[in-house]
């Protein structure tokens, strides 16, 4: 079969030599873009979905076809014609973050081009967080301290960054009222912190938490979500801790006993209970406190009981009740370690007996003490004769007591004696206390001149016993008045002059008559209330009226008054006449002038006419009452008179304005005397105010005919001068000036006007803020200011003003913008000294400029470095710019330093700006090469696998940078040494076998080492590559930089064997599943050799088998027995690999020496079968033999079968090597029911395909039976067979006297069928 394949492909090489020599060198190999080397895929992407492109460029335009290789190449699927590439197996971020593939492509005439490409994978949220344990339960006590730990939960989630963040909640508590939703508090630890007080009594003894975690959120199928766990349940028991006081059971007691109750008699029980109903401790009653000691006890059981002598009188005043306070004591100790007690007061009531009569006492409710020797017998009244019925005795105070209660201490109460019936008594009936009084019931009995004392008997009778008290009243009977006084006239006419002193009799031959004697014929005078009563006054016993208030007598205000006298008896009985007093007229008003007086009237032209309005309130047409009017002198009074009865005031001549003193306002006040002409005279004065008013009759006068001033150019707002006028007119509105400004140029200026006394104002001259003078344009302004006032005819004053403008230096310094041009310095010190001059000018005479330094700019790439060039240059105040630290000019650190400048006039006015616009200078700083290169850290670990790299393939990597620009950074690399240390330290210099190609992407130089011939696979080591990193510059000499690679071997040693129970094809198509396996079990880099069919004619466990390689990233690989390890630790993957058909581990030696021993083993079995055949025979002969034997004893088993008892024996089989023996019949090692195994025939086969499969010896396992569906075999043939004696014996016992079937066992090898 080789030979003709082989002879096939040697024609076809000799027939296509040479025209695949024509093609290379007419053809040329395509190239990969440069950006083929590395992409970034979620691991969320679809399968299917596309991933990316590979691209390549063709010189040729030839058709290309691109392939992927590798041993994680099944992740994809590449349309060879278009080079688009989907994803054909799901990614895995959390089992396989970063891989490498392999991409070609062809033209078809040159050997494939192949290039590594990096493939990373990027996290997704699809992983939701998982708790670490699902059963969660505690016990905390109710006095447990908030903010105490209450329990720790950990959820992980294997995602990352904010996807693999968990966040801890609390869904619900159970129970769910209001207070325990916030009773507890998770912290982002998942530590259960106690938010709130526990109580077990007043809310709950057990809570139920729901727990859940989420993660922090997170991209996935490009939404952003939040995964969360299942919930778990949190169980917390709270344990009641004897922190509580009892509790009566009862907020309140009381009880009622008699008073004449015996001694030891049971009154009430209490009862208290423990609060702590978890712990409920017994109680120890006592009395604590009463408000009457001694009378009341309490036995052990909590009933109370009368312990002393009752009597309810002695309670009245405490409600006829005994408080006690009763103190219940647990018997134990609270967690503080005091007593745990409760003290409730007892209300006892003791209740009446009748054992007392009413009693008489003299005084008054409620302020009356019931005490024996208070009773009285005796009491004594007064009352008016003839007074009505119904009418109370006076001055009796009785009151009747009985303190009983109830109707115990009801009595009615009556009267009788001499006389009896001129009086009665009130109330008839009552109970316990109550006022008595006595009423007079025939008023006709009651007669002073026929009797002035009377006696009456009071009689208290007790309503139920009978029992009865008497008291005796004694009434004095008072005489009454009964005649009113009375006067001879009702009218009497009287007067009085209007200036009478207090005191002044008014009349006193006015007396009333009482025939009545004593008190009531006792006269008293009074005067009723009304009008005058509090001018005049009455004597009270002589009846003279007299003036009371003489201030208050005046004829102008009331000439008349009407009094009423009257006369009461000493009876209070009264009688009254009218008095009628005329007053009479005296001069004491002096006049009074109604009206005010205030004339206005124009200076020259207007005259006063005025009439003064006066009277007087004397009595008129007297002389007390007739005027007479005079003007007083005073400064204006000769220019005015006034007509003596009339009172007309008149002006005698015109009146000048500017005459009047300018204080006065143009006011003249004249003072007119009104004078009556009665005894003595009396007279009032009143002022005439004549207001003068003002008119315009005179100009403004200016106090300088011409003003000269001068004023600074360029200053604006600034006061230029200051000038004034007035006028001698009296009022405002008729001096008010006004000022005007004109002339060429007066638009510059702005004159402001103010007033500053009568007549005066001030004009200030201001340049205005936003006009300066400029003295180069216009150095003189000649002015004409104009002052005017309200004159109807427009006349005004002018004056001459004179501006003079003073030259100041203005103008800011410029920079010459030639002497600013860039310059270029080299870095290191190779300057020195002047580098450039900044040139300023200013057009004023006498500037003094120096050049100032502003700021310094450092930037590198056009990026701001922050300060580090500022001290490199200096610039003087001459311009000169002189390097400062030339040695300190980096290129690498600064590659332009921008100097701003700017000119400064140290000569300007402080008031103008003094500095030129700032300038830039640029320094350019030349690179030179200083710094040699440097290789970048990386953390990869580099494996070779001899039998698996091909040459020009990519084996290792550096990565190197050069500060330096230009051909000054550019970077070469070289292979500088190779060496190869073996594992036993020997070292051998291999050359040729390596080399570096040199590539720059992003700034960053890359020496890809790739592989120039095949290595030897036997050897084990390490090879120590030396990389040289040499820069290039266009001047000097080069600069380099050297590093070692340790590029870690995998010989044959640790090439791993795997057989599977489906052929090749099968197992490349489940390739992506197996790696995936594997790598989730070894946690290692899988790199697969072959898979290949096994020969038919070999007696294997498998149809196929796959050689690989298991290398960890720091180059160490998995030997057999390290990868059967890793494998049984690892359930899921196992599980795994078992449904992808994996059925032996094995190195390849050894799967290659079974088939010897496989042929030893069938030899020995045949040995071994014949010699079995040979002892079943012989057993046979025995066992024929002994038959007889067996039946006797089969019998004798029977017999004693039906006399014993059975007993109860497990209910199936028991599977030596299996824990079947458990309920759940699980394997240890799969996890699996035995009845997937195929055990229930619990046959004895000895085929490889049944043997045990609790362990992985010989590293050999075979589940291909569990890929199809099981089905249960009978254990015997479906023909009916003869009943087994013994069994049938047994099945035919009776039941027991439970009503059940006793339990029975049948062993299959004990058949007694053959008896």
């Amino acid at each position: 079969m080789v030979l003709p394949d082989m002879m096939a492909w040697l024609w076809l090489s000799c027939f296509l030599f040479p025209t695949l020599m024509v093609s290379v060198a007419a053809n040329v190999a395509p190239v990969f873009s440069g950006n083929m080397t590395r992409v970034n895929l979620p691991e969320d992407l679809p399968v299917g979905a596309e991933a990316f492109w590979l691209v390549a460029q063709d010189r040729d335009q030839d058709p290309l076809t691109y392939g992927i290789s590798g041993q994680l190449a099944y992740f994809f699927s590449v349309t060879p014609a278009t080079g688009e590439v989907k994803l054909a197996s799901p990614l895995d971020y959390e089992t396989l973050y970063l891989f490498t593939i392999t991409i070609s492509v062809s033209d078809g005439h040159n050997n494939p081009v192949q290039k590594e490409m990096h493939v990373i994978v990027e996290d997704r949220n699809d992983n939701a967080p998982v708790f670490q344990n699902t059963g969660f339960s505690a016990k905390i006590n109710e006095t447990l301290p908030v903010g105490s730990l209450v329990f720790s939960v950990m959820a992980k989630d294997p995602d990352t960054e904010s996807a693999g963040a968990v966040v801890y909640s609390i869904q619900a508590v159970i129970p769910s009222t209001g207070d325990s939703q916030h009773l507890f508090r998770i912290l982002p630890n998942g530590s259960i912190i106690l938010n709130g007080n526990l109580s077990y009594n007043n809310k709950s003894a057990f809570y139920q938490l729901e727990l859940e975690a989420c993660d922090s959120g997170g991209i996935y199928n490009n939404s952003f979500i939040t995964q969360c766990s299942s919930p778990v349940f949190l169980s917390i028991s709270v344990v009641d801790q004897p922190d509580l006081d009892p509790q009566f059971i009862r907020e309140f007691y009381s009880a009622s006993v008699a008073e004449d109750a015996p001694q030891g008699t049971s009154v009430l029980k209490v009862e208290a209970v423990d609060s702590d109903r978890g712990i409920n401790s017994q109680m120890i009653y006592s009395i604590s406190n009463s408000t009457r000691p001694g009378l009341f006890d309490i036995r052990p059981d909590g009933v109370i009981t009368v312990s002393g002598s009752l009597d309810r009188e002695q309670l009245l005043e405490e409600d006829e009740e005994v408080k006690v306070q009763v103190t219940a004591t647990e018997t134990h100790q609270n967690i503080y370690g005091q007593d745990a007690k409760v003290s409730i007061w007892v209300t006892l009531k003791v209740t009446d007996v009748n054992d007392h009569k009413p009693e008489f006492y003299n005084c008054s409710l409620p302020a009356c003490t019931f005490t024996p020797q208070d009773t009285q017998v005796n009491f004594t009244g007064y009352v008016d004769e003839h007074a009505s019925t119904r009418i109370p005795i006076d001055d009796l105070t009785m009151v009747v007591y009985d303190p009983d209660k109830g109707s115990n201490g009801t009595f009615l109460l009556s009267t009788k004696g001499p006389d009896a019936e001129a009086f009665s008594v009130s109330p008839e009936r009552a109970a316990g206390s109550v006022d008595v009084q006595v009423l007079v019931r025939a008023p006709a009995l009651v007669d002073y001149e026929r009797q002035t004392v009377m006696l009456v008997q009071v009689v208290a009778t007790d309503s139920v016993s009978g029992n009865s008290s008497v008291a005796l009243v004694t009434i004095y009977i008072r005489d009454v008045n009964d005649h009113r006084p009375t006067f001879t006239h009702s009218l009497y006419n009287l007067s009085v002059s209007e200036n009478s002193p207090d005191g002044t009799v008014v009349t006193n031959s006015i007396h009333a008559f009482d025939p009545d004697t004593g008190d009531g014929g006792r006269i008293t005078y009074s005067l009723l209330p009304g009008n005058g009563a509090d001018v005049f006054e009455v004597d009270p016993d002589s009846g003279t009226v007299t003036v009371r208030n003489s201030e208050l007598l005046d004829r102008e205000k009331q000439a008349v008054y009407y009094l009423t006298l009257q006369a009461t008896d000493g009876g209070s009985l009264s009688t009254s006449t009218t008095l009628h007093i005329i007053l009479l007229d005296v001069n004491d008003n002096p006049p009074v002038v109604t009206g005010s007086y205030n004339i206005f009237v124009q200076e020259e032209e207007g005259n006063v006419f005025v009439t003064i309005q006066a009277h007087d309130n004397d009595q008129p047409d007297t002389n007390n009452s007739h005027l007479h009017f005079s003007l007083l002198p005073g400064p204006y009074s000769h220019n005015f008179s006034v007509d003596p009865d009339k009172g007309i005031l008149r002006n005698l001549g015109p009146l000048d304005r500017e005459a009047i003193e300018p204080a006065l306002g143009g006011r003249v006040v004249l003072t007119v005397l009104v004078a009556d002409c009665g005894v003595p005279v009396l007279s009032t004065e009143v002022n005439i105010t004549i207001n003068v008013e003002d008119i315009n009759d005179n100009l403004p006068v200016f106090n300088q005919s011409i003003y000269s001033f001068s004023v600074k150019e360029r200053d604006p707002g600034e006061l230029v001068g200051v000038l004034k006028a007035w006028d001698v007119d009296q009022t405002e509105a008729n001096n008010r000036i006004s000022f005007s400004l004109s002339g060429s140029g007066a638009n510059n200026f702005v004159l402001r006007g103010s007033v500053l006394e009568a007549g005066w104002a001030e004009g200030r001259l201001w340049l205005p803020s936003d006009v300066s003078l400029d003295y180069e344009t216009q150095p003189f302004f000649n002015l004409t200011v104009s002052a005017e006032n309200p004159d109807p005819h427009g006349r005004e004053a002018t004056a001459e003003i004179l501006v003079a403008v003073e030259d100041v230096n203005d103008e800011p310094p410029t920079l010459d913008s030639a002497s600013l041009r860039g310059v270029r310095v080299a870095e290191n010190g190779s300057q020195r000294g002047l580098v450039a001059k900044v040139v300023a000018r200013d057009v004023d005479t006498m500037a003094q400029l120096e050049i100032q330094l502003v700021n310094v700019i450092c930037t590198k790439a056009g990026v701001n470095v922050g300060s580090l060039c500022r001290g490199w240059f200096s610039v003087s105040a001459n311009g000169s710019v002189f390097i400062n630290q030339s040695e300190a000019i980096d290129y690498e650190t600064c590659d332009l330093v921008t100097l701003v400048v700017r000119a400064c006039d140290l000569t300007t006015d402080l008031r103008f700006q003094a500095y030129s616009d700032n300038g830039s200078l640029a320094i350019t700083i030349e690179d030179t090469n200083d710094n040699k290169p440097y290789f970048l850290p990386d953390n990869k670990t580099f494996v070779i696998i001899p039998e698996l790299v091909v040459p020009n393939q990519q084996v290792a990597s550096v990565q190197a940078k050069d500060d330096d620009s230009g051909n000054n950074g550019a970077i070469l690399f070289s292979i500088f040494q190779v060496d190869f240390i073996a594992k036993d330290g020997t070292t051998t210099p291999f050359q040729g076998f390596f080399r570096v190609s040199t590539s720059l992407e992003d700034n960053v130089f890359i020496g890809n080492i790739e592989l120039v011939t095949n290595l030897d696979s036997t050897l084990q080591g390490t090879y120590q590559v030396t990389v040289q990193a040499r820069d290039r510059p266009s001047v000097g000499p080069a600069q380099e930089a050297i590093i070692t690679l340790n590029l870690f071997t995998v010989d044959q040693s640790y090439r791993v064997r795997l057989q599977f129970s489906m052929n090749k094809e099968e197992v490349g198509a489940n390739m992506e599943e197996i790696t995936a396996a594997l790598i989730q079990a070894t946690r290692t880099t899988v790199y697969v050799v072959s898979i290949q069919d096994i020969e038919s004619m070999t007696r294997a466990r498998g149809r196929s088998y796959l050689d690989a390689y298991f290398v960890f990233s720091n180059g160490s690989a998995l030997t057999l027995d390290e990868l059967s390890v890793m494998i049984r630790n690892d359930q899921d993957s196992l599980t795994w690999l078992l449904q992808l058909g994996l059925v032996v581990l094995g190195s390849q030696e050894s799967q290659e020496s079974d088939l010897p021993k496989l042929l030893s083993s069938v030899i020995i079995g045949l040995g071994v079968a014949l010699l079995l055949v040979i002892v079943i025979m012989t057993v046979a002969l025995v066992c024929t033999r002994k038959s007889y034997h067996r039946k006797l004893r089969a019998m004798k088993a029977a017999k004693e079968a039906r006399r014993t008892a059975a007993g109860v024996m497990p209910s199936a089989s028991a599977i030596p090597g299996t824990n079947m023996y458990t309920t759940e019949r699980a394997n240890p090692m799969l996890n699996l029911p035995t009845k997937d195994l195929n055990f229930e025939s619990l046959s004895s086969s000895s085929d490889l395909d049944h043997m045990s499969l609790n362990s992985l010896d010989d590293n050999s396992v075979d589940l291909e039976k569990d890929k199809q569906k099981t089905k249960k075999e009978p254990l015997h043939s479906p023909v009916e067979l003869d009943t087994e004696p013994l069994g049938a014996v047994l099945s035919g016992r009776k039941v027991d006297t439970d009503g059940q079937q006793e339990l029975s066992f049948t062993n299959a090898g004990l058949d007694t069928t053959d008896l």
